[in-house]
């Protein structure tokens, strides 16, 4: 049964008792134009027909328009009902439907038809599920390595806070080519932003992918604008280091209504990049430090440069 949540009441009852928060007007560097290619509407068109959500549409994500308009996009599956309720997030808060049996299916037939070198894959989190949806996780990249073998595949999971060890062991059995998860903010800033997640947990399953297969590219993101200060940014970086992690994304964040957590200032690009000079002078393989970064954006071809600089590093081929 569809839900009406256009209501942000309905769509997010944990913020509704919440202050209204002005949002900040956007400088230059973060406005994009609304999207109005035919590239994107074929995108939405596959997408609507095989009944998929993105997290490009649910999360109101600012580079849709870039990314559908070249057929690429996030897949979001387990539904679109997040039993968690972060405060700078825009995915509807609430108790989750049943796991689509189907759905691995039919996401794998939409990479195929949009013919994806390289494809991301998302989920809300599942509190409600014995082993967090790690089952489903791992079906979804098998459909898609028998429908696509030729794509190579980046999972962006739950934090499995309340599961077991065995349900990362299912994910990481089924071979991504990267696994990210996102710490999102810095350590002191998760009672406010992500109360329903704990950061040393989050750091300690990237790591332990690592141990589990040495061989998986390990990939995590922060949005700053928060009220983080550049100390609390660099312990993160070294925090993922010593998790072994390779690739690392900085971005804006953007306030989705006056209920979410504020923008408490708009980064500059120039300060973004000295966070790229310094999270490479740790040694990350891959970062990208952008404004308007996204976990997933330009995610395949960042995939190739990953690749290349762990060749360089190894000096394999």
């Amino acid at each position: 049964m569809t839900r009406d949540l256009s209501d942000k009441s309905q769509r997010h009852p944990e913020k509704a008792h919440k202050p209204d928060t002005p949002i900040l007007r956007k400088p230059s560097w973060i406005r994009v134009k609304a999207p109005t290619s035919q590239g994107y509407r074929d995108t939405k068109k596959v997408l609507q027909d095989n009944d998929l959500t993105t997290v490009c549409a649910e999360a109101g994500c600012p580079n849709v328009g870039e990314c559908w308009e070249q057929g690429h996009a996030t897949m979001m599956i387990m539904g679109d009902i997040c039993t968690r309720g972060c405060s700078f997030c825009n995915i509807a808060t609430g108790r989750p439907d049943k796991l689509d049996v189907f759905e691995p299916g039919r996401v794998a037939d939409a990479v195929a038809k949009l013919g994806l070198n390289h494809v991301v894959i998302t989920s809300v989190d599942r509190d409600d599920l014995k082993d967090g949806g790690a089952e489903h996780i791992a079906q979804t990249i098998r459909a898609i390595r028998h429908r696509s073998p030729k794509s190579t595949i980046e999972v962006l999971t739950p934090d499995f806070l309340k599961c077991g060890p065995d349900a990362l062991e299912t994910v990481v059995a089924a071979k991504p080519d990267v696994f990210n998860h996102n710490l999102e903010t810095v350590p002191g800033l998760y009672p406010s932003v992500r109360p329903g997640a704990r950061y040393f947990a989050s750091l300690r399953l990237l790591q332990r992918v690592k141990e589990l297969d040495p061989s998986l590219f390990t990939k995590s993101g922060i949005m700053v604008g928060l009220g983080e200060d550049k100390q609390g940014v660099g312990q993160v970086m070294d925090d993922l280091r010593a998790a072994d992690v390779d690739f690392l994304t900085i971005g804006q964040y953007l306030q989705p209504t006056p209920k979410h957590h504020a923008v408490l200032r708009f980064v500059s690009p120039e300060e973004f990049k000295s966070y790229e000079s310094a999270a490479y002078g740790k040694g990350f393989l891959m970062v990208s430090a952008t404004p308007l970064t996204r976990s997933s954006y330009h995610a395949g071809d960042d995939f190739a440069r990953l690749q290349a600089a762990r060749s360089a590093k190894t000096g394999t081929l």
